[in-house]
């Protein structure tokens, strides 16, 4: 039953102790805040690097050449290794039941793209049909680079919607435009979009067969690129890709006569590898920031223990006057803790209130390279905010049992 008169006693003695008290209650009311505010910005994070990893497949393998480090049977180190199409062709079939999507590469820096008097200078790269998958490019318009265009030598183009709208201007339809690359001419069979954004999409997809034939590639190839199929878990994911490296380098290292233990004669980059790396160092950065948090707040949580006990001094009197009335001890712990857990309450709902609002109104603006929207899980700060008027009445309960233990003769001497 609600007893207004306990509450106007509750506001009354807040009132008295009304400096300590609000100092308290900043304390608990910054710990909330600076933890809500900390684990959003940890979510904000781990926002901003998956959209970095939504730039390409999530589990892609490219595989480019280097220079040799050691001498191997006769061949001097610093040698330039060349992959050559019979590379990917000898993967592709050895390797077909394990493989997703795949894709050689073969790139022409800095090709100039005209169109009328508008022109530019873009990546200019060879590719199979699976490279869109591996990109994660999504067509706006038209389609991507297929099977008859590599078979044909076909002079046809896939551009980014950066290209199109720096070389097209505001012309909408730009499929069957013919474009020149360095020169020749290509048709434009496609528009694609990136998530990686505008440096994604500032480049000209050619079929790999057209693009050594009329640029003086010959069989080279620059980048071999795959994915796996997915799996259950992230885990057997990693150990698959792992493998599958493994394997690839030690025929790739055979055939370029490299040594087994050179490291710099075949690069490869595995996006799984790469992740694990960023989210285990997110998971350390949220680990700090909740340690940050829980200290901060078991300081306010000592802070409403203290003036608990300063209360409870300043009510000697007051207690020995109740108990000699007939108040038994549980009704005076009950007391204190009333008192200890609306302070810790009323601190707690205002801290994680201003957070929440605070990031629901600047969280959506926030969009940089590596923090993108920080939120934080309701359910998990509203929890945090439960704990703490759990430990608020833990910290009471103390000066609680104390005023509880004193005895009526003794507190109505008190001065």
């Amino acid at each position: 039953m609600f007893d207004l008169d306990r509450w106007e006693e509750i506001f009354d003695t807040i009132r008295k102790n009304k400096l300590r008290t609000f100092l308290t209650g900043l304390s608990v009311a910054s710990g909330i805040f600076i933890m809500v505010i900390l684990l959003g910005f940890g979510q904000g994070m781990q926002n901003g690097i998956q959209k970095q990893f939504q730039r390409d497949a999530a589990n892609r393998i490219s595989i480019w050449p280097g220079v040799t480090a050691v001498e191997y049977k006769g061949l001097n180190p610093n040698r330039r290794i060349q992959f050559k199409n019979s590379d990917y062709t000898l993967a592709a079939q050895k390797y077909s039941d394990q493989l997703a999507y795949k894709s050689p590469l073969y790139r022409i820096w800095g090709g100039l793209v005209s169109y009328g008097k508008e022109s530019g200078n873009y990546r200019v790269e060879g590719v199979l049909p699976d490279y869109q998958f591996l990109e994660n490019a999504e067509m706006l318009d038209g389609r991507f680079i297929n099977h008859l265009d590599f078979q044909d030598k076909r002079k046809v183009a896939v551009i980014g919607n950066k290209v199109k709208t720096d070389i097209f201007k505001d012309k909408e339809e730009v499929l069957g435009e013919r474009i020149e690359i360095s020169g020749i001419n290509f048709i434009v069979v496609g528009v694609y979009t990136d998530p990686g954004g505008e440096r994604e999409e500032s480049r000209v997809f050619l079929p790999i067969s057209t693009t050594q034939q009329v640029f003086s590639g010959g069989n080279n190839i620059d980048n071999l690129s795959f994915t796996l199929p997915q799996e259950e878990n992230f885990e057997a994911a990693l150990a698959t890709s792992q493998s599958f490296i493994k394997n690839i380098e030690q025929q790739l290292k055979q055939k370029h006569t490299v040594a087994p233990e050179d490291e710099s004669a075949i690069n490869v980059s595995n996006s799984l590898e790469h992740a694990k790396q960023i989210y285990d160092l997110i998971f350390i950065i949220k680990t700090f920031f909740w340690w940050v948090g829980i200290a901060t707040i078991f300081a306010g949580v000592v802070g409403v223990s203290n003036i608990m006990l300063i209360i409870v001094k300043e009510r000697t009197k007051e207690i020995g006057i109740r108990k000699a009335l007939g108040a038994r001890p549980i009704s005076i712990i009950g007391m204190v803790l009333q008192e200890s857990i609306f302070v810790t309450a009323i601190a707690g709902f205002l801290g994680l209130i201003t957070s929440m609002l605070l990031l629901e109104l600047i969280g959506p603006y926030i969009q940089t390279d590596f923090i993108v929207n920080p939120t934080v899980n309701f359910n998990v700060a509203l929890s945090t905010v439960i704990v703490l008027i759990v430990a608020g009445g833990i910290a009471g309960f103390f000066p609680a049992r104390r005023a509880a233990r004193i005895k009526p003769i003794v507190a109505l001497r008190d001065e």
